[in-house]
């Protein structure tokens, strides 16, 4: 508990019940939790890391993206509700940009400190029960209800009871402890990871007048370095790569590397597969940080700072829900009755030789409740990216703003469950819908 340090030997368990349990504390989670410890409900959310913010932060993703719709114009803001919350709280803290262009669309950066910082307070005046540094090891149910789910820590076992599950992990850990089918990628082939990184000390005026005010690298930069990758003087994984100002004087957010396991698709599920891309992916940066230092202006100066804790990852598990988004509902830019969210984001594809963008162009689609709820289980949702998707239809979905606004429908969904004693799969979605924009969500 909060402010204790009991020993406990290997043979006890440490108890604990609570109305809704959330695994995983990124942007999907931190928002389910809010919403249901803002309804009262007796809530806690376990995190593997000792703070909160998933991909967005231990894998330094660094940018708030899809809030903003994609235009040849100008783009204009398509998601609110907690999203917008959390980034209001991150500019009172000056954690976050301007908006910047990222081709055909807007992006935020924002200071992964002050994101930790916002997610601790945010559920902090929630009610929120935190346990940080915890792994799920099982799950327990009973038919087609999950009556628990046991973890562990550096403290030994720890046993939770609850009514309702929500699981933000990323990559799908409670439901495939669950029994949950789910699929990954397409046949097995995930979208690359990235190992990110921040670059300091860099004259960020010298290096906007040669870079430009778009995010995503100019022409000129991706021939130097094709050039270069060719001449033998640098072995660099991508000649596309973007670059963020942050709030920071003189640091660039970088996204520069790609995992492949040198033309070997790695899965980063897996332990072996995680670590090749996180060892191979330092090794990259390294070699991108000197080609910034040598070659570009501004960079003379310039040195790493750090990177993500961990890789970043861009899809493991999609569970097998009730509604799939597909492909086409994306390119199709299919608007649902059962809607929780839009979304304009790219069909951003790190998979195979050619990266593939795809805009969706002063247009947006919807994705449905049911991609959240599992097809087996009464009392469990997913949000994040392990939701019930396509490939493709993820390379879209996937990103900060709409895991967000996945979050923030699962609790107040958590919320309706309880006071309706219904199960996910009968939710009355013109409620839910009605509770989201009560909460500000343009839906």
């Amino acid at each position: 508990m909060p402010g204790t340090c009991k020993p406990r030997g290997s043979s006890e368990i440490y108890m604990e019940a609570t109305d809704v349990l959330i695994c995983g504390g990124g942007p999907a989670g931190v928002a389910a939790a809010t919403a249901c410890g803002r309804a009262g409900l007796s809530t806690l959310l376990a995190e593997k890391n000792g703070f909160c913010g998933g991909g967005a932060v231990a894998g330094l993703s660094g940018t708030i993206c899809g809030l903003y719709t994609a235009s040849d114009n100008v783009p204009q803001q398509l998601v609110y509700g907690f999203a917008e919350e959390f980034c209001a709280r991150l500019r009172k803290r000056k954690g976050l940009t301007r908006p910047q262009r990222y081709g055909k669309t807007l992006v935020l950066t924002h200071d992964p400190l002050a994101w930790r910082e916002v997610a601790d307070d945010l559920l902090e005046e929630a009610g929120v029960r935190k346990l940080y540094h915890t792994t799920i090891t099982d799950v327990r149910k009973n038919e087609a209800r999950i009556e628990g789910v046991d973890m562990f820590s550096s403290a030994g076992p720890t046993r939770i009871t609850c009514k309702l599950v929500i699981d933000a992990t990323g990559d799908g850990t409670a439901s495939a402890l669950a029994g949950c089918s789910f699929r990954c990628g397409s046949n097995g082939n995930v979208q690359y990871p990235t190992m990110m990184f921040r670059l300091c000390n860099v004259n960020v005026d010298r290096f906007l007048e040669y870079y430009g005010e778009d995010t995503i690298c100019p022409e000129k930069m991706t021939s130097a370095i094709r050039e270069l990758n060719a001449a033998g003087t640098y072995a660099m994984p991508r000649d596309k790569v973007w670059i963020f100002p942050t709030p920071h004087p003189g640091t660039l957010l970088v996204n520069a590397t790609r995992a492949d396991g040198g033309g070997t698709a790695l899965n980063p599920l897996y332990p072996g597969d995680k670590t090749m891309a996180e060892v191979s992916g330092r090794r990259a940066v390294r070699d991108f940080a000197r080609f910034m230092k040598e070659q570009i202006p501004g960079c003379e100066q310039s040195f790493v700072i750090d990177t993500g804790t961990e890789v970043g990852i861009r899809q493991t598990r999609s569970i097998d829900t009730r509604a799939i988004l597909t492909s086409d509902d994306v390119v199709r830019c299919v608007k649902r009755k059962d809607g929780i969210l839009k979304c304009a984001w790219p069909v951003e594809l790190h998979s195979g030789s050619n990266p593939k963008l795809h805009w969706l162009l002063d247009e947006h689609y919807e994705l449905s409740y049911f991609s959240l709820v599992p097809k087996d289980l009464d009392n469990l949702l997913v949000a994040g990216r392990c939701i019930g998707a396509e490939h493709e239809a993820l390379a879209s979905v996937r990103v900060t703003a709409q895991c967000f606004e996945m979050g923030h429908a699962a609790g107040l969904a958590a919320t309706l469950a309880l006071d309706e004693r219904t199960p996910f799969r009968a939710m009355d979605t013109d409620a839910l819908r009605n509770r989201l924009r009560k909460d500000g969500s343009n839906i």
